[in-house]
């Protein structure tokens, strides 16, 4: 993907508000209550809508943060203002290669904080992250508490799907619950804690 079809992505998808308001009816929903989040989205629209950054876990990282290609070192850039002023000097489809970023340390391009392969940058914040992700679930063993799975399918289950089963099967007293088109399961030891809708995420959040 070259520089101005980058930045162009990158601003649609990270920078422009979400077409619906589904991540704004999720938030009216928890806003008030304890709650965390764990994601393998990287467009920080639960950011975008009011969650707080603190509770939130980008696992596979975040269009707005760049990092270096190679990589020389595990750090990250924010990319904001790099991206509108590329959005906005494109000229005739074109953007003057002044604008493509290099790292500051080694001078290797700068590409997307994505997880791909083995080069994907866990930054301290990822690290203080996961911490705190770990923290709010050792504190809340055998305590009431929901794990709802939005929209996760079976490309990455190892990040949310298999954990939220394996720990409410752990505790008694956790309830999982499913929203997802064509995907709405429970494995057997947890079916009689779990609550599985087939549907469309945006009108069953409506509807709740």
């Amino acid at each position: 993907m070259n520089g101005l079809k980058r930045s162009r992505y990158i601003y649609i998808n990270r920078y422009m508000d979400a077409p619906k308001p589904v991540y704004d009816n999720l938030f009216e929903l928890v806003k008030d209550k304890d709650y965390f989040v764990i994601t393998t989205n990287v467009d920080h629209c639960f950011q975008k809508a009011g969650f707080d950054k603190k509770r939130l876990f980008y696992t596979q990282g975040d269009y707005g943060l760049f990092q270096c290609s190679e990589p020389c070192c595990q750090e990250t850039f924010e990319n904001e203002t790099l991206i509108r002023s590329m959005v906005e000097q494109q000229k005739d489809m074109k953007i003057s290669t002044k604008f493509l970023p290099v790292c500051p340390h080694c001078g290797k391009p700068l590409t997307m904080n994505l997880r791909s392969d083995d080069k994907f940058v866990e930054d301290e914040d990822w690290h203080e992250t996961a911490k705190r992700y770990q923290l709010f679930l050792d504190r809340r063993q055998n305590m009431r508490i929901l794990f709802l799975e939005l929209g996760v399918g079976y490309n990455t289950p190892v990040i949310i799907k298999y954990p939220f089963w394996q720990i409410t099967a752990q505790n008694p007293r956790a309830v999982y619950a499913c929203v997802n088109v064509g995907e709405a399961y429970a494995p057997t030891e947890i079916r009689d804690r779990s609550i599985c809708i087939d549907g469309d995420i945006g009108r069953v959040l409506e509807q709740l």
